[in-house]
């Protein structure tokens, strides 16, 4: 093994990936930029994450080779970034590789000056030429002529870019479109995949925004076809070979249309969201196949992702050893599977059934295989029904669902045996807190204490292990004991989100109070008191252009997520600066909202929930009793993600919330019974003391009373 640099002595998996590069890497900081002005020399910057299969490749093709070193150790001072970490530099970087190329990805390769300016970029760029692409070297090459001989032209390209990234976040003024969920609604319409689900062509990612985002259009408009496009959707992810059907949890995207193959990664912002996701279709819906994945996906995250401290891992790799061929590693190898070796392991007649099921095949199943590397490998999805596979059987559906259990359980037990993909074991703030926030709600929803347990448990991690109590802010990254990284706004506004719904499951005020607090700071580190809105990072120097993301994509915009927060917590508290607020903060972004509506989904949503009549509900009872613990579960059987809930037990919670609600303090208890108080906006209704009669206000529409949220009664209606 090479000698190691200086990345030997970081924390993130990604640095320590190429710690033992030949190339000469700085990790970023006032070092990397210093040498590189006292020698004149430019900056190769690459940025990725640990679990970037392609990152991999250009690191065994290029990083590792000799030849290709000595070039950036020669004319470049090398800079790496793990993109989890330093969010704000991947993305100022990300918007100035799209602008120079009309797209981007990971790894990322960018030349900059030695402050920072970047006058040339890429994205994963192959050892020796190929398909009319130059090579690295002859990159590397080309970009030191350049800056020895034409410089001046390197100097105007960068000026230009940064103007112009500079003028990416000024507020253009106006309003909002009032038409502008309308329109998102019908681009999502358009690009529709009504056979396979989804959205667009392949490759397909989840986006569970665009799924939110329908639900809640559903909801507030009664239109089923929004509804109806996310349930598929869903279902058909479910059924694809992109669901990890004997683990639990998804990948990251299917590389084609139906949802079959995947890029094998798994991370953890996707879990979290999906598993919201789920829960919305279970309520939505009353189907128990969604409340079956929602439950696998947490499984799999307690099980596979958690740090024994309490907080969550980060990501699986899609890269892994091939089982079936020592010492060969390739993509999804530890997920696939050969006939022989199911049959082997669960017996001919359970596996005949089982592979029936799951559309395994002698010669291996891949819809496409390009590079070789599924032959004779199956990806395990659900290619029939559990009728179809009853039917074709001759057996009940019973039978058939207890030979595909019996055999699942035997093989995920073997797959244990292999040797997992690599773990990204980092604990990332803004990822544990949208999973904060997903397993609370999923505690309730489907009755799993120990689903909220953990929330609370790494809740109260994050607290002890990456929240300074001196100056309320928070840190970003924890790994094997050790904390760092300043806080960004998207850890700030994520883990307000996830306590936002801790404290909604649990009615703790402790996390009420945190929310609180750390609202107030996110405020003073990050609004924009000139062009509103706020700042996606905090004052660095280093990072030439401070960006706000107009995009809820992968994961929501942290200002999409803000706003929502400032919108919750205003009326919990009766805030009204808060409120106002959080309208600006959408004002801010009304150039992108009505040019591109479907770019800003969450932001959308998050618009019609401050424009609507909220439903706040007050229960009155005491909190471990029967009675107001039926009123408690009605209401989490509910879809309504806007509902704000407030449990008056004369405990410490009805005190703290009397601060700025007098009123929870006039909510008695009726004829001794728990009582429920429901209002929508400043008009309430009679208070109602059985959870029958509770469901019935909260199902139905005040306007028509029309049943639109009824989990357990069937298919929910709306035209």
């Amino acid at each position: 093994m090479a000698n190691s640099n200086r990345l030997i002595d970081e924390q993130s998996p990604y640095l320590l990936q190429h710690a033992h590069n030949p190339v000469d890497w700085y990790p970023w900081g006032k070092e990397a930029f210093q040498r590189a002005k006292n020698e004149d020399k430019p900056i190769f910057l690459s940025i990725g994450y640990s679990t970037c299969h392609w990152c991999h490749v250009m690191a065994h093709e290029s990083f590792e080779d000799m030849e290709i070193a000595a070039l950036l150790n020669k004319w470049f001072v090398c800079i790496k970034v793990d993109r989890e970490e330093r969010p704000d530099i991947d993305q100022m970087y990300m918007a100035a590789t799209q602008a120079m190329n009309g797209s981007g990805g990971w790894p990322m390769s960018v030349f900059t000056f030695p402050d920072g300016r970047p006058f040339w970029a890429a994205t994963y760029i192959p050892p020796t030429g190929m398909g009319g692409q130059p090579g690295f070297p002859d990159i590397l090459t080309a970009v030191h002529t350049a800056w020895t001989s034409r410089r001046d032209e390197l100097v105007s390209a960068a000026s230009s870019l940064i103007k112009a990234l500079q003028g990416v976040d000024t507020n253009s003024g106006g309003t909002i479109d009032n038409m502008v969920a309308e329109r998102a609604y019908k681009s999502l319409v358009t690009t529709f995949d009504s056979r396979y689900g989804g959205f667009g062509q392949a490759p397909k990612f989840p986006r569970p925004v665009n799924l939110s985002f329908l639900f809640r259009y559903w909801q507030a408009t009664g239109n089923s076809r929004a509804r109806d496009m996310a349930l598929e959707t869903l279902r058909a992810m479910a059924r694809g070979g992109m669901h990890d059907q004997l683990g639990g949890g998804f990948h990251r995207y299917s590389v084609d249309g139906q949802w079959r193959v995947s890029h094998f990664e798994k991370m953890l912002y996707d879990q979290a969201q999906l598993l919201d996701s789920y829960l919305d279709a279970y309520l939505i819906s009353g189907e128990e196949q969604f409340a079956g994945i929602a439950r696998k996906i947490a499984e799999y995250v307690l099980r596979d992702m958690r740090d024994p401290s309490g907080g969550f891992y980060s990501a699986e790799d899609a890269d892994s050893d091939d089982p079936y061929s020592p010492g060969k590693h390739g993509e999804g190898a530890y997920y696939l599977w050969t006939e022989e070796d199911i049959v082997q392991t669960v017996g001919a007649r359970d596996a005949a059934v089982f592979n029936y099921f799951f559309g395994v095949k002698f010669d291996g199943n891949a819809l496409a295989d390009p590079r070789g590397e599924f032959t004779g490998r199956n990806i395990l999805y659900a290619a029939h029904t559990l009728a179809e596979t009853a039917e074709h059987f001759s057996r009940n559906n019973d039978e058939i669902r207890a030979i595909l259990d019996r055999a699942a359980e035997k093989l995920l037990s073997k797959r244990h045996q292999r040797t997992r993909p690599h773990l990204d074991d980092k604990v990332l703030t803004a990822w544990n807190g949208l999973m904060i926030g997903a397993l609370a709600r999923a505690g309730v929803v489907l009755e799993k204490s120990e689903f909220s347990a953990a929330a609370r448990e790494a809740a109260t991690f994050i607290h002890k292990t990456l929240y300074r109590k001196s100056d309320k802010t928070l840190m970003r990254r924890y790994r094997q004991g050790k904390s760092g990284l300043a806080g960004q706004l998207d850890d700030y506004s994520f883990l307000v989100a996830g306590l936002l719904q801790l404290y909604k499951v649990e009615q703790n005020p402790d996390w009420l109070q945190w929310a609180m607090e750390l609202t107030t700071t996110q405020i003073k580190l990050f609004k924009d008191s000139k062009g509103g809105g706020f700042f996606d990072s905090l004052r660095d120097p280093s990072v030439v252009v401070r960006m706000k993301n107009d995009y809820d994509g992968a994961e929501p915009a942290a200002n999409s997520i803000t706003a929502e927060n400032l919108i919750r917590l205003g009326r919990l508290t009766d805030n009204k600066e808060w409120l106002d607020l959080a309208e600006k903060t959408i004002n801010s972004f009304n150039a992108q909202l009505n040019a591109y509506p479907q770019a800003l989904v969450h932001m959308i949503s998050v618009y019609h929930e401050l424009r609507e009549k909220h439903v706040q509900v007050v229960v009155s009872g005491k909190r471990h009793k029967k009675d107001t613990l039926a009123m408690l579960a009605e209401i989490f059987s509910v879809y309504n993600p806007g509902l704000l809930l407030e449990l008056a037990d004369g405990s410490e919670n009805q005190q703290f919330l009397g601060q700025y609600l007098p009123s929870i303090q006039t909510v008695p208890m009726q004829d001794k019974k728990a009582t429920a108080y429901v209002c929508r906006q400043n008009t309430c209704l009679p208070p109602v003391t059985t959870a029958k009669a509770l469901r019935a206000l909260l199902v139905s529409s005040p306007e028509t009373g029309e049943v639109r949220r009824n989990k357990g009664d069937g298919q929910a209606t709306g035209q």
